[in-house]
């Protein structure tokens, strides 16, 4: 078994220099790397049990949430980059609502580094191409492709589950 499989197995991470454990070979991306919800609950665990509890981060975290927009119309004057990677719209990181899984989407830059940290900001630009959207989501142009299909595939299916509207026109 190679080392990058090696690793990979056991969740360690890549050291850099690594060559294509690194990267995807073609563009030098990184992949994104997943945490469970049980592996933050047990660093957090870990933490209060040694009594590491921060006042100065705690008032950051009030501050932070003091300032955080509650909607569309806060948000969309805001300065860029979002520092609110909590937002469901924001780039840097995914939430499996089914698990609690955080996914860093970029695991080898920091969020001031990222061009774009909004999806709505993406959306609010226009149509944009299948390779833009990879670049932007740090996914492969087939791989957009085919959560594309897929989304499509829902909204015809709740399209023709509503009663009262008509089919919508082959191209």
């Amino acid at each position: 078994m190679s080392e990058a499989k090696r690793s990979e197995r056991s969740g360690a991470v890549p050291e850099a220099g690594g060559g294509e454990a690194e990267g995807d070979g073609q563009h030098g991306r990184r992949r994104s790397r997943t945490m469970s919800r049980k592996e933050i609950a047990r660093d957090l665990r870990r933490q209060r049990a040694l009594g590491i509890v921060d006042p100065e981060i705690q008032l950051i975290i009030a501050e932070v949430e003091a300032t955080r927009p509650r909607s569309r119309a806060e948000c969309a004057g805001a300065a860029r980059p979002c520092m609110f990677v909590s937002c469901k719209h924001h780039l840097y990181l995914d939430v499996n609502p089914e698990t609690g899984s955080i996914k860093l989407n970029f695991p080898d830059k920091e969020i001031w580094e990222m061009e774009e940290t909004c999806a709505l900001d993406v959306a609010d630009r226009g149509g944009i191409t299948l390779e833009e959207v990879g670049t932007i989501m740090n996914l492969t142009r087939e791989r957009i492709r085919q959560v594309e299909t897929r989304g499509l595939l829902k909204l015809r299916a709740i399209a023709d589950a509503e009663p009262g509207v008509p089919p919508p026109l082959e191209r």
